[in-house]
């Protein structure tokens, strides 16, 4: 006997214009030669570190993959990250199913962030018609169009537009590759059983973004730069959503895992930078190098020589470069930054806000 589940079709949506919301994007974005905050000398000698090794790895034309929590978004630095991308300066950039949300609200409303506390015992936290309805819309089409889970909103972000097949279509598309292309034949399926649940009609929905010059992910999409997202189920708002289908959700998020995992492959001479994502980052970086080193060692020519920068807000006075701290160090608690310094190559961690890093950082770079 299966254990109940919550009915989530009987959850009242709201409109997402009737929520107030904390940040304005037109207000509240940093431009890319805003003032940063002042440098400490130990902010100053890691900012240095990483801007020589960024730049001696873009040279070499090897990967610089920036990996964010969500504030980075929530803060307005998207323009900060489409210029870094404009300029040649990152190859990569991942992030969690929440920043994902917040660049799709700025780029569709121009504000975003609700107030949790209260609208939890109002019953209404997350639960915003056009958030749940046109992110999981675009993960629906974008699993069936091979996309990940970045792409397919960041497509979607770009042009303003969806094009849901038709009922025949997909169907047809089941019995032509159940056999060669069973995959193939089940994305359709997926994108079938939303499109009968949710009343689709075939054709083009078009969905305007007004502020979508801030967006990072419609940035992305359109410099070809990969734009990868890792969620967790249940984590995000989109959840909600009656729109919410598992099964696309997977197919996007393991199709980025597979990118992104690519493009630590790589990471030989180049540079990743963790800012402000405590369990994501570290998560997927360590699955995805040890993978990359199993690789490489088959061919001779193992993972040794890259540099990993590790911003965040939490105190730590060790030297992470030195490696780990004992049991009795606080800092041996510092889960994300003991992963880290396990992964070889180099590990900075750096104390600072992730808005003053990364003026610092674009700025220096030029």
């Amino acid at each position: 006997m299966p254990y109940p589940r919550l009915d989530r079709t009987r959850v009242r949506m709201q409109p997402l214009a009737e929520r107030t919301n904390r940040a304005n994007i037109e207000d509240d974005h940093v431009r890319p030669d805003a003032s940063p905050g002042i440098c400490t000398s130990i902010a100053d000698e890691i900012l240095g570190q990483a801007t020589e090794r960024i730049q001696s790895a873009r040279q070499q034309e090897r990967p610089v993959i920036l990996a964010f929590g969500a504030h980075t978004i929530k803060n307005g630095l998207g323009p900060v990250l489409n210029a870094l991308m404009e300029r040649g300066w990152l190859t990569h950039l991942a992030t969690n199913g929440a920043a994902i949300i917040h660049d799709w609200e700025f780029s569709y409303l121009g504000q975003s962030s609700e107030h949790v506390r209260e609208n939890i015992q109002q019953g209404t936290f997350g639960n915003w018609d056009e958030t749940g309805r046109y992110i999981n819309l675009a993960l629906n089409v974008g699993a069936w169009e091979d996309r990940g889970y970045g792409e397919s909103v960041g497509v979607f972000i770009d042009s303003g537009a969806l094009t849901i097949p038709s009922q025949e279509e997909l169907a047809d598309a089941i019995r032509a590759n159940a056999e060669s292309e069973p995959e193939r034949a089940a994305a359709a399926a997926d994108l079938l059983s939303v499109v009968r649940r949710m009343e689709l009609e075939a054709g083009v929905i078009e969905v305007e973004h007004r502020w979508k010059e801030y967006s990072a992910q419609a940035t992305a999409f359109r410099l070809g730069i990969p734009f990868t997202g890792h969620p967790m189920i249940g984590h995000d708002i989109i959840y909600n959503h009656p729109m919410n289908h598992g099964a696309a959700v997977g197919r996007t998020a393991q199709r980025d895992f597979l990118t992104y995992a690519h493009a630590v492959s790589g990471i030989e001479k180049g540079v990743y930078l963790s800012i402000g994502s405590a369990v994501m980052s570290p998560m997927i970086f360590e699955k995805s190098l040890s993978m990359a080193q199993n690789l490489a060692l088959q061919a001779g020519s193992p993972i040794r020589n890259h540099a990993i920068f590790v911003v965040d807000l939490a105190e730590s006075d060790w030297d992470w470069s030195q490696g780990e701290p004992p049991e009795d160090n606080p800092a041996y608690y510092l889960r994300y930054n003991k992963s880290f310094s396990r992964m070889g190559g180099t590990m900075r961690y750096l104390q600072m806000d992730n808005r003053d890093f990364l003026l610092h950082l674009c700025q220096r770079l030029g």
